[in-house]
């Protein structure tokens, strides 16, 4: 029998899921073998409001849409042959970023007063403690390049990152404010009936 929990759950991974494909239609900023786009913000987001559990169900169904061929991920792109491209690391990397995002997040919601701070630590964490060295092992494998040229392509990124950790904090601290119980543990569901 499916539960209202359920069903909220399905929808904000759904919704979230969409909000990174939809990260993707800002145009990307040529930089090299890898474009600057705003996908990263969109996993911070999903796991920094949504919790662990369900920010990676999101980013995973995200990736696992644009494997099978609808061009979500940036300039269009989908299908099993973008593992083979630079950026390979970077997309495989993301439904873990926003797992550790959300654990992190989880982990200090009652952190009330350093509120905004511990969502920003967490984004900077998920977002690019995790994602980055998958993406610089991607550059690595896909793009052929040396561990020292890979760092260095990566490092355009940070800059960019840093303040995508920052907005992905403000929003959470608004969404949490108004939704308080949003990441909180689920305890018990209650079934839907009939009208």
């Amino acid at each position: 029998m499916r539960t209202r929990t359920a069903t909220t759950d399905l929808a904000l991974v759904a919704v979230f899921a969409a909000l990174v494909a939809a990260c993707t239609l800002v145009p990307a900023i040529p930089i090299g073998v890898v474009p600057i786009t705003l996908q990263t913000l969109g996993v911070m987001l999903a796991g920094v409001v949504l919790g662990p559990r369900r920010g990676f169900l999101a980013v995973l169904l995200y990736l696992v849409v644009g494997l099978a061929g609808l061009p979500v991920f940036a300039q269009g792109a989908s299908g099993i042959g973008t593992l083979l491209k630079p950026s390979a690391g970077y997309l495989l990397a993301f439904p873990l970023g926003a797992l550790v995002t959300g654990a992190i997040a989880a982990w200090t919601r009652d952190a009330k007063v350093w509120r905004p701070l511990t969502l920003t630590l967490s984004a900077l964490v998920g977002g690019i403690l995790v994602v980055h060295p998958l993406g610089i092992l991607g550059l690595m494998v896909n793009a052929k390049l040396s561990l020292a040229k890979a760092v260095t392509v990566d490092l355009a990124f940070l800059p960019g990152d840093l303040a995508k950790a920052a907005i992905a904090a403000a929003v959470a601290t608004a969404v949490h404010r108004a939704f308080p119980a949003l990441l909180a543990a689920r305890v018990r569901t209650e079934p839907v009936t009939a009208p």
